[in-house]
């Protein structure tokens, strides 16, 4: 392995590994490359259990609070329209840096907000931030982890999300109950992380871009004239919507129709679930929706860790499988007033969109080679989040017109029936691939 003189940090072009005509980076460096797509997601969901505590100080209503909360919708997918693009032509580094320097201002003005405009802009930044850890961030662990560890790497970028989707709510939630000035301090503890998070993706071992028609690394293939996808290599549109090449189109299909409901039912249970405990619990406390979403995002790791070794399309349909008892068991929750429905559906919720989401990860990443492979991860995500965005816009307005009960059963049954279409379609999919050859694992 290529080193610093005195045996120090591998250097930024030592990445792959026999495929690629050199050694492969330490393990533990595939893991560290995870932590910046986790300190990011920890962000992203860290103002939820304080939004009560916004309204109180600055008295906007509900309607307002649905556009504070789309607006971070909005920054991520303009995020995802470019970063994944400038990212596989320019590298991981100079898209990943930025991003967290974005970040880092989301911190500041959640800390000083006395308007709801702050809000609204600090989402939006928040969401561009994510949109580069979702597609820059995910592929450069996918890239540390080199050639012959890919679905490694798949895994620890997978799961870096959900843990840090899930951690910032239950940080926040601690945090703003024990200490005080709790918008404040929440957010000094996140720019921390984040901090941390740059150091990290500064020393990160990935290799810097090669330019078009400069010669090959020894082992790797020179890449010269249009992708399979009929992009220029190294050229084309700065923003666009993101794509995959010919040929991985069924598996960006197969991997958003089981990870988009599950994506999805998380949020719509996020969202839900702080008025859900107030209601059941007859509690305003803060630490019990961080740790309910915890739970939720907690279950999408562990299960990613439990399913790793079974082929990619029994990961999809036990993913949409879980997304379909989520939400009937949901159903069930605001039928019954029951806590453990709830918590189960919470817990099934997230479970179906951690093996959705590693799952597609998976098969993109067995079929996309590096110099695309941001901009597939951001095509699947649009995939996923763009429902998410009209689901926190209709969420709040449905729940206005006809209650809380209605809007969840209405919201249940859809999701349900989409997870089942998509589960439906990959076993479809698995039938006609064994009939012309084994599945791709």
């Amino acid at each position: 392995m290529a080193t610093v003189r005195g045996g120090g940090l591998p250097r930024a072009d030592a990445v792959g590994g026999p495929a690629g005509g050199r050694a492969a980076v330490p393990l533990w460096w595939v893991w560290l490359a995870a932590w910046p797509v986790t300190a990011v997601f920890a962000l992203s969901n860290a103002a939820t259990p304080l939004y009560v505590l916004w309204q109180d100080e600055l008295g906007f209503s509900g309607t307002t609070l649905t556009v504070v909360f789309a607006s971070y919708i909005v920054g991520l997918l303009a995020s995802l329209l470019c970063c994944g693009v400038l990212s596989d032509r320019f590298g991981r580094r100079p898209v990943l840096l930025p991003a967290l320097g974005l970040a880092l201002v989301a911190c500041l003005m959640f800390a000083t907000a006395h308007h709801v405009a702050v809000l609204i802009v600090a989402r939006l930044l928040t969401g561009l931030a994510v949109g580069a850890a979702v597609s820059a961030g995910m592929a450069a662990v996918t890239d540390v982890a080199g050639p012959d560890r890919r679905r490694h790497g798949a895994l620890l970028a997978s799961s870096a999300m959900v843990f840090g989707a899930g951690l910032g709510p239950l940080l926040s939630g601690v945090l703003s109950e024990t200490l005080p000035a709790p918008t404040v301090t929440v957010f000094v503890v996140e720019a921390a992380l984040l901090g941390t998070a740059a150091l990290v993706v500064w020393r990160m071992p990935v290799r810097r871009p090669r330019a078009p028609g400069a010669p090959a690394a020894p082992g790797e293939v020179a890449a010269s004239g249009p992708d399979r996808g009929g992009h220029p290599r190294g050229g084309g549109a700065w923003m666009r919507v993101p794509g995959v090449p010919r040929g991985s189109g069924w598996h960006l299909a197969l991997g958003v129709a089981v990870f988009g409901p599950g994506i999805v039912a998380t949020s719509f249970v996020l969202s839900l679930g702080p008025s859900l405990l107030t209601g059941l619990l007859d509690s305003d406390s803060r630490i019990v929706p961080g740790a309910l979403a915890f739970s939720m995002f907690l279950a999408s790791t562990c299960v990613q860790f439990a399913v790793q070794r079974r082929s990619r399309h029994t990961i999809l349909v036990g993913g949409a499988v879980s997304v379909v008892l989520g939400m009937v068991t949901l159903v069930a929750a605001v039928h019954t007033a029951a806590v453990w429905a709830l918590v189960a559906a919470a817990v099934l919720a997230g479970a179906g969109q951690g093996m959705g989401q590693l799952g597609g990860l998976s098969l993109l990443a067995s079929s996309v080679r590096p110099h695309r492979l941001a901009e597939a991860n951001a095509a699947f995500s649009v995939g996923g989040y763009a429902p998410a965005g009209v689901l926190a816009v209709g969420a709040g307005y449905l729940t206005d017109a006809v209650g809380l009960t209605s809007a969840t059963t209405t919201f249940g049954v859809t999701l349900a029936t989409a997870a089942g279409l998509g589960g439906a379609l990959v076993l479809a999919r698995r039938s006609r691939e064994g009939r012309g050859g084994p599945a791709p694992r």
